[in-house]
C-alpha cells in the first residue's frame, strides 16, 4: 500500500495545474508518495496537459462535476494509502512541506488529521483566509482562524508558529488518515463544496479524534479559484452548509437554542446586506434557510446515527463566545485579543 497519496482534485483548472504542478512534483519526494490529480469532468485541456507533460501523475477521469465533496469521495475511494493529503489545485507547496506532517502522524495515532500554515500566494507575509495556521469555529458555527479573524487577515510574523489542536483543519491541504476517512464515509456529499471539510473533522472531533496544525510546514493559497469570495452563489453554500454541519453536529444540551439564535443572527447579515444594498447577497441567505429546511428529513437521520457513535460532547477548540460579537462589538480583530480561557 502507498503511505501518503496526494490528491488534486480539477475542474477546468488547465492554468493552476501549470502553474502549481511543478512545485507538487518536485517537491513530494518523500519515499511512498503518489500524485493523482481526480478530475470533476473538465471541459478544457487539462488531461491533454497532464498527459503530454506529467506522466507519472496519476489521475482518475470523473464524468461531470461532482463539487469538492463528490469528487474527492468517489477519488478516494479508488485510491488506497495510509494518508491522503487533500490538496487545491491552487497551491504552492514548498520545500519539506509534506514530511514534518507525515512523521507527526506516524508518531501521534491519536491525531486523525492535520494541516499546514496556509499562507496568501499573492502576498506572502500574510495568512490565508482559508485556513490560516488552524481553523477553529465559536458557539454559533461561525469559523475563524488563527491569524484570520471573520474579514481580519493577520501579517505572518511568526506568532502562530508553534503546533496546537485545533477545531478545522482546511480542505485547501488538510492530511488525514484513510481509515478515519473511510470509517465515516468521508465528505458529506450533501454539501458540494464550502464548510465540508469544518464538518468533518466536527464528527472526527465527536469521535474522540485530534485535529492539528502543523505549522513548520508551509504552503501558499491562492484561494477562491472556483467561486470567488464575492461570489452570491458561495455565500448561499456557506449559509446552508453551515447549518447542515451545525444540526448534525451540535450536543444535544445546545442544539435547538443555537440553532435559534444562529438563524436570528443571520436574519441580522440580511439586513446589512440589505442596507449596502448586496440584494443578490441578501438574497442568498433566506435561500439557504428554504434549502436547509427541505433537507430537514435526511439531516435528522445524519444526525441519529451520528449521535450513536460519539463519544464527546464539548471541545476546548470551540470558542465559547460569539466571534461576531467580539468582532464588532468589543473589536477584537485578531485571535491573540481572543480570551483563552473561552
Amino acid at each position: 500500500m502507498t503511505k501518503t497519496a496526494v490528491v488534486i482534485l480539477n475542474w477546468n483548472g488547465q492554468k493552476f495545474l501549470e502553474k502549481f504542478l511543478p512545485s507538487v512534483t518536485a517537491l513530494s519526494t518523500a519515499a511512498g508518495t503518489e500524485i493523482w490529480v481526480a478530475d470533476n469532468g473538465s471541459t478544457d485541456d487539462s488531461i491533454s496537459f497532464l498527459k503530454k507533460n506529467y506522466p507519472q501523475v496519476r489521475t482518475l477521469l470523473f464524468d461531470q462535476n461532482y463539487g469538492f465533496t463528490g469528487g474527492y469521495n468517489r477519488a478516494l475511494r479508488q485510491i488506497e494509502a495510509k494518508y491522503f493529503v487533500l490538496l487545491n489545485s491552487d497551491v504552492e507547496v514548498t520545500a519539506n512541506w509534506l514530511e514534518p506532517m507525515v512523521d507527526f502522524m506516524d508518531s501521534n495515532p491519536d491525531v486523525a488529521a492535520c494541516m499546514p500554515k496556509l499562507l496568501a500566494y499573492n502576498d506572502k507575509q500574510q495568512f490565508e483566509y482559508a485556513g490560516a495556521s488552524g481553523g477553529f469555529i465559536d458557539k454559533y458555527g461561525f469559523p475563524f482562524c488563527r491569524g484570520r479573524i471573520l474579514g481580519q487577515i493577520e501579517t505572518d510574523n511568526g506568532q502562530y508558529n508553534d503546533m496546537c489542536d485545533i477545531f478545522w483543519a482546511t480542505g485547501a491541504c488538510m492530511l488525514v488518515r484513510s481509515d478515519v476517512y473511510n470509517s465515516l464515509g468521508g465528505l458529506d456529499a450533501d454539501f458540494f463544496a464550502h464548510m465540508e471539510e469544518i464538518d468533518l473533522c466536527w464528527r472526527m472531533k465527536n469521535q474522540g479524534h485530534r485535529i492539528v496544525v502543523i505549522p513548520k510546514s508551509v504552503v501558499y493559497h491562492v484561494g477562491g479559484g472556483t467561486l470567488p469570495n464575492n461570489n452570491p452563489h458561495k455565500l448561499f453554500l456557506n449559509y446552508r452548509n453551515n447549518l447542515f454541519m451545525l444540526y448534525k453536529n451540535l450536543p444535544a444540551k445546545a442544539f435547538h437554542r443555537t440553532l435559534i439564535k444562529r438563524m436570528l443572527l443571520d436574519g441580522l447579515s440580511v439586513g446589512m446586506y440589505l442596507i449596502q444594498f448586496k440584494l443578490r447577497f441578501a438574497w442568498a441567505v433566506p435561500r439557504a434557510h428554504c434549502a436547509f429546511y427541505k433537507s430537514l428529513k435526511s439531516l435528522r437521520q445524519k444526525r441519529a446515527e451520528l449521535q450513536k457513535v460519539r463519544t464527546v460532547e464539548y471541545h476546548n477548540e470551540r470558542y465559547k463566545r460569539s466571534i461576531v460579537i467580539d468582532y464588532y462589538l468589543r473589536r477584537k480583530r485578531t485571535f491573540q485579543c481572543l480570551n483563552e480561557k473561552r
